[in-house]
């Protein structure tokens, strides 16, 4: 092989190789703008994950807020309200499952299943704070609440009436009021998602 010959060998490599690095940089270049347009966008990251101050709401009242674009609800409970959502019997109940995103596997509906546990620091006695999503589980109707049969909340499209602890007790809906992922951050803040 002469010198010439050994020569051209490296330079035909070096085309080879320049020209596959040069279509792997062109292809990912091509690639990349469809794989990124996956990714959730700036405001769905952002909607992730909120903290709530609750500092303002007062025993026997509750703040709606907008969370992944659904309403949620966050209620501090009345001793009242935590009595008769405790002394229901878990028979009477058409759903029986906890719906608590907190919670995992197939909890049962009792009132501790459902209510946030209380903050550290705070004076609100255990099971004060209930957080449900404020969706009617039946066709998607914001519920009002404090009203109904059961002094919890009140879907008037369709009839459907909620107990103190958002667990369906009558009407068309099929399930009780999901609880979303939520927590204490502090005595006055609670994080959803």
């Amino acid at each position: 092989m002469s010198h010439a010959d050994e020569h051209q060998g490296t330079r035909r490599d070096f085309l080879y190789y320049a020209t596959a690095g040069a279509a792997v940089v062109v292809g990912g270049a091509a690639v990349w703008p469809l794989v990124n347009q996956m990714n959730p966008s700036a405001d769905v990251q952002a909607l992730a994950s909120i903290r709530v101050d609750i500092s303002g709401v007062a025993e026997g009242t509750q703040l709606t807020v907008l969370w992944q674009g659904k309403p949620v609800f966050i209620r501090y409970r009345t001793p009242q309200e935590i009595e008769a959502a405790r002394s229901v019997e878990l028979s009477e109940l058409p759903d029986q499952s906890a719906e608590n995103a907190n919670i995992p596997g197939q909890a049962i509906a009792t009132d501790d299943n459902r209510a946030l546990p209380a903050p550290e620091g705070s004076d609100a006695p255990e099971g004060a704070w209930l957080v449900q999503m404020g969706v009617c589980t039946h066709l998607g109707c914001v519920p009002l609440g404090e009203q109904g049969d059961f002094g919890g909340w009140f879907c008037p499209c369709h009839g459907s009436h909620y107990d103190t602890s958002g667990r369906i007790r009558k009407g068309p809906a099929p399930r009780n009021l999901p609880v979303p992922v939520a927590s204490f951050v502090d005595a006055t803040t609670i994080q959803l998602g």
